[in-house]
């Protein structure tokens, strides 16, 4: 019989996905890596999720994460990744997710460290040894691309294929009301020569 693959949501808050085990900053901690060992004793993922949690930590922070998440992956496995996109050319989404938050201190964005364009994102996860594929993005002057990709293989709410805030995009009816910048990162089944 063929173990089920381990899949972890990191930072999962109130969303729950089928075939996903959601954890919170209590379980897993991305700038504690003794949570890790704690959590994963000698197991390894096959793949991670992240929706809306790398710009809660400074640039530098998110490059440790990133290596400690590659750590934690079995070769071959990958970490979806979805963070606000600095591109998406919308004032009043840029307002929310700004660094600081648009608010008060209970603000979900109140404590964003980092608004992330394609560009800047997949050299944190590069340089943790990743090989990058960007699923859903906005170019430097704001257009948007989403990729095929299949949300069965690690749903990203805030995506233009699950958004209740895209419909109108999916049915043709206009542009994506609510984007994120969305990648995989992929651990490499074989060490680089």
């Amino acid at each position: 019989m063929t173990p089920s693959p381990l899949q972890v949501s990191i930072g999962a808050g109130e969303q729950q996905w089928d075939g996903w085990t959601p954890t919170q900053k209590a379980d897993l901690n991305l700038l504690d890596p003794e949570s890790f060992a704690r959590w994963f004793g000698d197991r390894r993922a096959d793949a991670l999720l992240c929706e809306h949690v790398w710009e809660h930590l400074t640039e530098e922070e998110g490059r440790a994460a990133a290596r400690l998440c590659f750590r934690y992956l079995t070769p071959g496995g990958w970490l979806r990744v979805a963070v606000p996109d600095a591109n998406f050319p919308d004032p009043e989404y840029q307002r929310t997710v700004q660094v600081g938050g648009p608010g008060p201190a209970d603000h979900p964005a109140a404590d964003h460290k980092v608004v992330y364009d394609h560009r800047r994102l997949t050299a944190v996860f590069q340089e943790a040894g990743f090989e990058v594929e960007l699923l859903e993005y906005c170019d430097d002057t704001g257009q948007f691309h989403a990729h095929r990709w299949d949300p069965q293989t690690g749903p990203i709410y805030r995506s233009l294929a699950l958004d209740h805030r895209n419909e109108a995009a999916r049915q043709g009816r206009g542009p994506p009301g609510f984007v994120s910048l969305i990648l995989d990162a992929r651990r490499p089944t074989e060490p680089p020569a």
